[in-house]
């Protein structure tokens, strides 16, 4: 038996797929809108976190 019958196979499986979708729909969207509203200042900062070479412990 493949895969696809056993999810043909639960009622109510049709859910999850439209719940996935609006849940990264909603995640990507204010992602994004923090991420243009973000301080340059911060982005500039935390964009050279990697390449400090510091240990802050």
């Amino acid at each position: 038996m493949k895969f696809v019958n056993y999810l043909e196979t639960i009622t109510g499986v049709s859910v999850y797929p439209l719940s996935s979708l609006i849940i990264f729909t909603i995640f990507f969207t204010v992602a994004t809108i923090w991420a243009l509203k973000a301080d340059k200042s911060m982005i500039d900062h935390i964009s050279h976190i990697p390449l400090d070479g510091e240990e802050e412990a």
